[in-house]
């Protein structure tokens, strides 16, 4: 009796994939940097659907990019002009998508849509953002760090800001696969999930990396290999940016943070960055700033994910 094709594999959030198939995806995003046009899985071409929810400016750019470059084509699709703007379920539009694309990559709101459409789809969905995780942002962090570091497991990285954004739970997670030593410092009302926090420490006691979360900005900044931040005010929430910012100001990523860092401490911001706000423009614009190696590596991190999960599927 024949066995059951297996179905996609999809990338939701960070832990997803393994500590050994991360490494496999970063290895894949540096080889894929350095001929970027080597590989063409999607040639045909294949489609990938790129849906955005919200305005997007660098993960348009790479997916778009990086499907044309594996020969395929972006099928970009505002969802707002789509039936899933006039209320179409998810998983209807998903059944119409996955009998003509080859994968579907995401920007939405809340994890529980994005969970429901990989409920069903029979090709890979990615985390192109959710309220909750930034998934694809974390892989090309980390595939900067391995190229200003060399390495990942044991180093320090510290993020200061909003600790109960995706960002701060991306990289509780992630760097917790990478055997990283995660410290988020944030005020004690924008705290992690705690259940994030667990499951985060869970995968840290298995690598050897470890997470913490502080209210003190200096000791999460102290001699931390990476310093990482983002904006304080996520989409959505411009409204409330005078009301939210004071509590926040003690977690600037400015020349005092950067003076507490390791001496070669590499910084990183996921853009858009509000200069002189969470991040000081003499920090982001300095040789130890990867923050546009890091723009530039969501192209070839996202390609490798890409071609990891279609091989897979």
């Amino acid at each position: 009796m024949s066995q059951p094709a297996p179905g996609p594999r999809h990338f939701l959030r960070d832990d997803d994939l393994s500590p050994a198939e991360l490494v496999e995806v970063l290895d894949l995003a540096d080889r894929m940097k350095a001929d970027r046009h080597g590989s063409q899985p999607l040639a045909g071409p294949r489609a990938v659907a790129v849906l955005f929810d919200k305005p997007s400016t660098r993960t348009r750019v790479s997916f778009s990019i990086g499907v044309a470059e594996l020969g395929g084509y972006p099928l970009v699709i505002d969802a707002g002009s789509s039936q899933l703007g006039r209320g179409e379920p998810v998983e209807d539009t998903t059944r119409v998508l996955d009998r003509q694309v080859a994968a579907i990559v995401w920007r939405t709101f809340g994890q529980e849509r994005i969970e429901a459409m990989a409920s069903v789809s029979r090709v890979p969905v990615v985390n192109a953002l959710t309220d909750e995780y930034h998934p694809c942002q974390i892989l090309a962090d980390l595939q900067t760090v391995i190229e200003r570091k060399g390495s990942l497991a044991g180093r320090s990285l510290t993020y200061l800001g909003d600790g109960a954004n995706n960002m701060a739970h991306s990289y509780l997670l992630g760097g917790a696969t990478a055997g990283m030593h995660v410290r988020i410092g944030s005020p004690e009302q924008f705290q992690p999930d705690p259940a994030v926090l667990k499951r985060a420490a869970d995968i840290a006691a298995e690598t050897g990396g470890s997470v913490l979360w502080t209210a003190d900005p200096a000791a999460a900044a102290d001699g931390a290999d990476v310093l990482a931040t983002d904006t304080w005010v996520s989409m959505g929430q411009e409204q409330e940016y005078d009301a939210r910012i004071a509590p926040f100001l003690p977690y600037a990523v400015d020349e005092e943070a950067l003076s507490r860092a390791a001496e070669d401490a590499v910084v990183l911001h996921c853009l858009p960055a509000y200069r002189e706000k969470e991040i000081a423009t003499s920090v982001i614009d300095v040789p130890q700033s990867a923050v546009w190696d890091e723009a530039e590596n969501r192209l070839h991190a996202q390609k490798a994910l890409l071609v990891w999960l279609l091989e897979r599927s």
